[in-house]
Formats: structure tokens, sequence, C-alpha cells
């Protein structure tokens, strides 16, 4: 395996958001999964939900400029090669996570549109209710398809490190270290 100096490595700005983004969705997960601990109407719930709501529209915006990142710089070669089936599921799982890194936002800023509220970050509003008269219903159902998506994603999001790590520590290659 090349030596740490001379390995091929994602570009700086790729590795820190593709670790930043980790880093926001772990805070969601982990805000949505405390949230009903607390009273409703509890300050500290409020709170909760807020930290939610503002790590899903900082995934939002920041995979943008990492698929922007993706598709205009060719990724550094694995060493050893995968073979093709390993590559086919990669980039299955792949496509899968960026589809959730967009999806999972837009149906939050949905639910709270359609809900008839603002949506805001750190008290400001962003994009005022802009769909007229609350929806409660649909809204509802946006919401149970967002907490759907959230819990298949438990599975890729853990298909992902598993895979990381069964390179890492099985296959014995330099998938991980890239993104070191």
């Amino acid at each position: 395996m090349p030596s740490t100096a001379t390995r091929p490595r994602y570009a700086a700005p790729r590795r820190w958001l593709h670790w930043i983004i980790f880093a926001l969705v772990l805070l969601a997960y982990l805000c949505i999964n405390v949230f009903d601990l607390f009273p409703k109407g509890s300050v500290t719930r409020a709170n909760i939900l807020a930290a939610h709501f503002t790590a899903g529209i900082a995934v939002l915006i920041l995979v943008l400029p990492r698929l922007w990142l993706r598709f205009r710089h060719a990724r550094p070669p694995i060493t050893p090669a995968l073979e093709p089936w390993t590559e086919w599921l990669g980039k299955i799982t792949h496509f899968s996570l960026y589809l959730f890194l967009l999806v999972q936002p837009v149906l939050g800023i949905l639910t709270v549109q359609i809900e008839g509220k603002p949506v805001t970050l750190f008290g400001l509003t962003l994009l005022p209710p802009l769909l007229g008269a609350p929806d409660r219903a649909l809204a509802h159902q946006l919401e149970n398809i967002h907490s759907w998506v959230g819990t298949i994603f438990y599975w890729v999001i853990g298909l992902h490190i598993l895979a990381a790590l069964w390179h890492h520590h099985v296959r014995k290659d330099d998938t991980l270290q890239r993104m070191l």
C-alpha cells in the first residue's frame, strides 16, 4: 500500500465537506431521537427541534458544493483496484446517500411550509410561508415520509460505514484512507 505521503486522497474541500456533513447528519439524528424525551411545549424540546432543522438546512446547503466537486473532479484511484461488483455496489450506495442528503432536508422544508410556518435558521426567516392556508393532513403525511426515509437511511449509512471498515480491515485497500 502506498505511504501516507504519496497515496492519493480526495482534495481537502471534499474531505472537509464529507466529515462536516457526516457530523450534521449525526446531529440531526441525535436531535430527533431525543426530541420526544422532553415535554411538548418545553423550551428544550423546541431547541432540539430547531437544532434538528438547522442541521438539515446546513446539510442541504453543503451537499450542493459537495456534488459540484464530485462531478468536477475525478475520484482518486483505489489501491488495489476494486472488483466490478464492488464498484457497482459502491456507486449504488453513494447515489442513495446523495439522494438522501438532498431529499431529506427538502422533505423537512416542505413539511414546515405546508404546515404554514416559515423556514428559519438561527431565528432569521429564510423563507416565509408560501403556500397559503396550512394543510395539516398533508404536512403529517410528509412528516411520516420524512421519518420513514430517515429510518431507511440508518441502514444505508450503516452499510456505508461497514463497507469503509471492510475495505480498511478485510480488503486492506486505501478506500477509507482517501477520505482521511
